[in-house]
């Protein structure tokens, strides 16, 4: 009997510093996680990094096809003698992820190197789906979350925070000869898509066009809170972080007249952590209708989790434990205080 992958404290290790100064959002948001979940979606988000690496060193098809022999080997319980790779597999095995999702999201890369273009708002969600959707398909995983209704809001995070940063930017995209707005939204306002790539420029016409995206991403944000309602007690606050820090993107983009392309919005670590703070608000989030209809562009990762047979669940925590965890995180948000007084 093959004996199941275990996630090393080295390698978790490795994993932590590949990600070291790496999605500032990310690291702030999952401060607020237990350590439980922590440690596997590090191991996670360390391969997504790795994958990215290689494919943007590498964009050819056969770069693509060496990530997808790394992701089987992982698969089969044989990874290549890599940090990353040991971890995923444990983590893989240990909360029965369907292949299906990372594959999807290694699509995803390859349609970012490929620097296709999406023609309808549709299109941009096919590609968010796979970038991002996965992600929040996998993080409800980790935290044994397998009902189908939680699953669609989770990808509803994970699109929505995919759109925000598509929103934020605009103009840095553009000068690296990418575009992720929706061609026909551009048409509508008047822009020729290529013409605006040769020649980026911010005026009202892209100005409705970035306000009509974080439209779609505020709608999505809405949706999310009734999964994130029904998550465990203790990664309320980390997910609903997540939920706040991105959505703050589009605020931020909002507040500059919609302009992202002369200027970048920025969340300050200030109003970070007045966020982390009000995340703490997610413990009594109304749990609400899950039963706004899954994304059709979501749909196959929500089937597959649904095709994979449930293994065993990790025990829920015990309250002791749960309130620890609580005491613990108000104190670190309280030291965040402490070091600027400005946030009292």
């Amino acid at each position: 009997m093959r004996q199941e992958p275990v996630l090393s404290p080295e390698d978790l290790a490795a994993c932590r510093a590949l990600l070291a100064g790496g999605s500032k959002s990310f690291h702030a948001a999952s401060k607020l996680l237990p350590r439980r979940i922590a440690e596997p979606a590090t191991a996670l988000y360390a391969f997504c990094r790795v994958a990215d690496d290689v494919i943007d060193l590498d964009p050819s098809p056969a770069a693509l096809a060496e990530l997808r022999d790394r992701l089987q080997r992982a698969y089969e319980g044989r990874p290549l003698p890599m940090p990353a790779d040991r971890a995923l597999a444990a983590v893989i095995a240990r909360y029965a992820i369907p292949r299906a999702v990372p594959e999807a999201l290694l699509d995803g890369f390859a349609w970012d190197r490929a620097g296709r273009r999406y023609a309808t708002l549709a299109d941009l969600t096919a590609y968010a789906a796979r970038v991002a959707g996965t992600v929040g398909a996998m993080m409800a995983l980790l935290m044994d979350e397998r009902r189908p209704a939680v699953l669609a809001r989770a990808c509803d995070l994970g699109v929505a925070m995919q759109f925000s940063n598509i929103a934020r930017d605009v103009g840095e995209d553009a000068r690296a000869g990418r575009l992720y707005l929706p061609l026909d939204w551009m048409r509508e306002a008047g822009l020729d898509p290529d013409a605006w790539l040769a020649e980026p420029v911010f005026d009202a016409r892209l100005a409705g066009v970035v306000r009509r995206l974080l439209a779609e991403a505020a709608m999505l944000y809405r949706r999310s809170e009734s999964g994130i309602a029904r998550l465990p007690l203790a990664c309320r606050p980390g997910i609903g972080a997540a939920r706040w820090i991105y959505a703050e993107i589009g605020h931020q983009v909002a507040r500059q007249g919609f302009d992202s392309v002369s200027r970048r919005a920025v969340v300050s670590g200030r109003r970070k952590v007045a966020l982390l703070a009000r995340s703490l608000g997610a413990i009594a989030l109304p749990a609400g209708r899950t039963d706004a209809p899954c994304l059709p562009e979501t749909r196959f990762l929500v089937e597959a989790v649904a095709a994979e047979p449930r293994r065993g669940q990790a025990p829920a925590p015990r309250l002791g434990a749960q309130v620890g965890w609580m005491l613990d995180l108000m104190l670190r948000l309280e030291q965040e205080r402490a070091l600027n007084p400005r946030l009292r």
